[in-house]
């Protein structure tokens, strides 16, 4: 296997007094504290639940597109150019552990088991892993095909699944160490993967697809979204209710552990990349305008 730690000098990204309205693909809870990342190597935490943003300062201008933290203090983010960032003091000040700007390929997502083994991919098939906290990161493939690996998702320390490329579909149920496909309800791409309970899945993508499984992925259900926009992240909130969003401003609720949802279209018709519920169930999402408030409480404001 290829090593591919990663340690030299680098670019800083630029101050932008908008930079909370500006792209944001991704947000995520560290500790009481949230953390979203988007273009231009932008990285904004937020100690109030959403309601103010400060930019940091970090080693790249690449766009970044996940975000995932371990803990209150231990996160990474990812993003083009097979950007790797880490942060042990929760966002304040990241490092550069890996980057790939010969083949220019984006991580689209990451996922962490604990401070030590984790999982980035992305696209044309890129895998990388890390059981050393990212000082090194390994290449393989999990695939003879170098499909897109779009989302990347666990129901447990043991079972992973990722949403790829042209109906693709993995698990692994070793924590990633071999992987296997799926059967696939779908012929298009799938954006995210999430897990309702320990058996339950719900995957969407292209065009409002939307499905559900209650066995791991053996077998799918398709779910009515009452739209065509593209589905890009889902939330299961505390009191289990389910919010998955999308562009177009599309805003999709199940009251039933996702097996009927309501369509509902925000004012704005932006992009929503990524939705996050807060302490006081606040509704937070970033997306092509930026970071939004979008809802207080258990149902969406009209």
């Amino acid at each position: 296997m290829l090593c591919l730690g990663f340690a030299t000098a680098e670019v800083q990204s630029e101050p932008a007094k908008l930079a909370s309205q500006s792209l944001l693909l991704d947000i995520t809870h560290a500790g009481s504290r949230l953390v979203t990342v988007g273009e231009r190597g932008h990285i904004l935490v937020s100690n109030d639940e959403g309601k103010t943003w400060s930019q940091k300062q970090v080693p790249t201008r690449s766009q970044l597109t996940a975000v995932f933290f371990t803990d209150e203090k231990q996160g990474w983010a990812v993003g083009h150019d097979a950007v790797i960032l880490t942060t042990a003091d929760g966002g304040d000040t990241w490092t550069l552990q890996h980057q790939d700007k010969q083949y220019d390929d984006p991580l689209l997502d990451v996922w962490f088991r604990d401070q030590n083994y984790g999982i980035a991919i992305g696209a044309y098939g890129l895998y990388l892993s890390t059981d050393n906290g990212g000082r090194s990161w390994d290449k393989r493939h999990i695939s003879d095909d170098d499909f897109h690996l779009n989302g990347i998702t666990s129901i447990n320390d043991s079972d992973l699944f990722i949403a790829a490329e042209q109906g693709h579909l993995y698990h692994s149920k070793d924590g990633g160490y071999s992987w296997s496909e799926l059967p696939s309800p779908y012929a298009g791409s799938f954006f995210g993967i999430a897990a309702v309970s320990q058996d339950s899945l719900l995957l969407y993508g292209l065009r409002g697809n939307l499905y559900r499984s209650g066995d791991k992925g053996k077998n799918w259900e398709k779910i009515e979204t009452a739209t065509e926009a593209s589905l890009m992240d889902a939330l299961i909130q505390k009191n289990g209710n389910i919010r998955i969003v999308g562009l177009g401003g599309n805003i999709l609720t199940s009251l039933d552990n996702g097996y009927h949802f309501t369509l509902y279209i925000h004012e704005d018709r932006k992009a929503i990349t990524a939705i996050i519920e807060t302490a006081d169930g606040t509704l937070v999402t970033s997306g092509s305008a930026g970071i939004n408030i979008i809802a207080t409480g258990n149902s969406i404001e009209q």
